[in-house]
């Protein structure tokens, strides 16, 4: 036996209801049309299906089996269709973000959980990378947005806005070696065993480069993969280390002195991908963003 869809959704509907009346209404259905159905379909089933009565209508056995699988079916028969529709519905848009160690920390993680909470239909892919690497990749148009290093950045022609400071500062156990300094060079820095990200992490290679092939002798006591397991080990007074001021978390207690080398004064800028024509509403979205999530790190604003 082949069965219609329509006439077991009807069907359904009529048990659901306790009348041809009511279940005609819910398809939008005359009476006449439903009760045409209802009886093809018993004359198909070859058994009644329902008991007509003066107050409506109830199902037989075989019309409550009828009214059991009918359920199932047409269950299972969303469900297939939805796996089909999946494959025809418009693709959800797609951004490349690309950021230093820095931002990485706090800066993007509060940018992307209100960006993507807000924008369901938008995924964004972020990769860590150094500001030349990122400059180049904005202006091949291999990316949407990038946060980069300012005195790294260049004159690289790409459309740029200020995030606010990332200067570099030292920072060592609470009333440690640096209480009661408020500033100091890193040749004197480098006198004291040292807390450090791992090599190729693009704040660790920074201060290398920076600093010149003449910079003293250190002596990392461990490498770390990111900024919070550093201030950790800094805050149990594993050893100094230099982070950017916006990594400091007040949750750690911490003698903080600012840097005197010049490098060490530095900030942030988000960089706009050279892409032809203007930016997607998504990119502009997810710009707005991360411009609030650097006025929170400020001070300015509060995250939600």
């Amino acid at each position: 036996m082949r069965y219609d869809l329509d006439d077991l959704r009807l069907f359904v509907d009529i048990v659901a209801e306790g009348s041809i009346t009511a279940g005609a209404r819910r398809r939008h259905l005359s009476l006449p049309s439903a009760s045409a159905r209802v009886r093809s379909l018993e004359q198909q089933a070859g058994v009644t299906l329902l008991v007509r009565g003066r107050r409506g209508v109830r199902p037989t056995p075989a019309g409550m089996a009828l009214a059991r699988h009918a359920r199932d079916v047409l269950t299972r028969t969303a469900r297939l269709e939805g796996a089909v529709a999946s494959y025809t519905t418009a693709r959800t848009t797609s951004l490349t973000l690309l950021a230093g160690g820095s931002a990485t920390h706090r800066l993007l993680p509060h940018a992307l959980v209100s960006f993507l909470r807000a924008h369901p239909d938008v995924d964004v892919t972020v990769s860590e990378s150094r500001t030349p690497r990122t400059v180049r990749m904005l202006a091949d148009g291999e990316a949407d947005l990038g946060v980069v290093i300012d005195n790294e950045a260049g004159d690289s022609g790409l459309r740029v806005e200020s995030l606010g400071d990332d200067s570099l500062v030292v920072i060592g156990q609470a009333g440690g070696v640096l209480a009661g300094r408020t500033a100091l060079a890193y040749s004197e820095v480098a006198e004291h065993p040292l807390v450090g990200l791992h090599e190729d992490s693009a704040l660790r290679r920074w201060i290398e480069t920076s600093v010149g092939p003449h910079a003293p002798a250190v002596r990392y006591r461990t490498s770390v993969a990111n900024l919070s397991v550093l201030v950790a080990l800094v805050a149990a007074g594993v050893g100094l280390a230099v982070v950017p001021r916006r990594a400091i978390d007040s949750g750690h207690p911490l003698d903080v002195c600012d840097l005197r080398d010049p490098w060490a004064r530095r900030s942030l800028l988000l960089a706009w991908g050279a892409k032809p024509g203007a930016p997607s509403p998504a990119t502009v979205e997810l710009a707005e963003h991360l411009r609030r999530a650097a006025r929170s790190e400020g001070g300015e604003d509060r995250w939600p």
